[in-house]
């Protein structure tokens, strides 16, 4: 494996410790405003964190200008990243949606399993695109499935049944899915940090608009101060960095292995529950953590050539 695949590959690794471990936040934050207007919320901090990051690449280029550094940023399509920014914006703020409501109506642990099953869409989708995934990453893709399986859904009688929240959660992955092949495509031809800030914009214009509609009784300025402190920690981390790292990794790796190493958000969950909260893990969920560790790792191990795909 080389140097540019460990880098991108080590992008996506920590944008999947830092959503593993922002669900504290995200929890707390819930207390006192809906999902809509906490999704909202977020989405317009991570907007803002990234502005000044923006302005300040702008003025280190401009300083470099003539600089090979310079002209994929020169070149970059303004149709293209609007566009693309646009529709990441809208299917992240609808799987991030979906998601929360789901959870009115099922168990976190099956939403956590079946949220995971982008692990096996994104491949699939890749077949339709004409992006294979071999064999290994399909190997991976069982291994780190069944680890997700374990570490998410608890053991006992009660069965697997389908119900609307099952169904809700299930269409969320297939949004997950469809937002990670997007971030396929775009991701090479702009910049990702402006990518990320529009994405943000939108997803955070249609949550906070759907929050007026829906949540008009707790959609309040004091429910939103009182949920300061989650709001900047998942604004800024988990959207304002961890997205950011997902876009900028994914530009350099085929996404059906990138979907595997952003798995490892429900191992880190499950950690960090256990460290923070107190919440043991059990054998089962150890063996599940282990099944995705070994997963990811295998999936990075062959020497791919996709880089040449492009």
């Amino acid at each position: 494996m080389d140097r540019r695949d460990l880098t991108h590959g080590g992008m996506l690794a920590l944008a999947a410790f830092i959503w593993g471990t922002a669900f504290v936040a995200q929890s707390l934050g819930m207390e006192h405003i809906g999902p809509c207007a906490f999704n909202g919320a977020r989405s317009f901090v991570g907007c803002i964190v990234l502005l000044p990051v923006i302005a300040a690449g702008r003025r280190l280029r401009g300083a470099g200008k003539g600089q090979g550094g310079s002209a994929p940023l020169q070149s970059q399509s303004p149709k293209v990243l609007w566009l693309g920014g646009a529709v990441c914006g809208v299917l992240l703020a609808g799987a991030s949606l979906l998601q929360q409501a789901s959870l009115q109506y099922t168990t976190a642990g099956k939403a956590g399993f079946l949220t995971s099953l982008y692990i096996v869409i994104v491949p699939v989708l890749g077949i339709f695109l004409g992006r294979k995934a071999g064999g290994k990453v399909w190997a991976a893709v069982v291994l780190a499935l069944a680890g997700a399986y374990l570490l998410s859904v608890a053991g006992g009688g009660e069965g697997f049944s389908i119900g609307l929240g099952d169904s809700l959660v299930m269409i969320c992955a297939v949004i997950f899915s469809l937002h990670i092949m997007v971030i396929d495509r775009v991701s090479p031809k702009v910049n990702g940090i402006q990518l990320s800030c529009i994405q943000f914009l939108v997803a955070g214009i249609i949550s906070v608009i759907c929050a007026a509609i829906l949540e008009r009784d707790s959609f309040t300025l004091s429910g939103l101060l009182a949920s300061w402190g989650p709001l900047l920690y998942v604004g800024v981390l988990s959207s304002g960095v961890a997205y950011t790292l997902q876009i900028v990794g994914q530009a350099g790796l085929n996404p059906a292995v990138a979907s595997l190493i952003m798995s490892l958000e429900s191992v880190f969950a499950a950690i960090s529950g256990w460290l923070v909260l107190s919440q043991p893990l059990s054998g089962r969920e150890l063996a599940g953590c282990a099944l995705v560790f070994a997963g990811v790792i295998l999936a990075q191990l062959p020497g791919r050539k996709a880089a040449g795909n492009r």
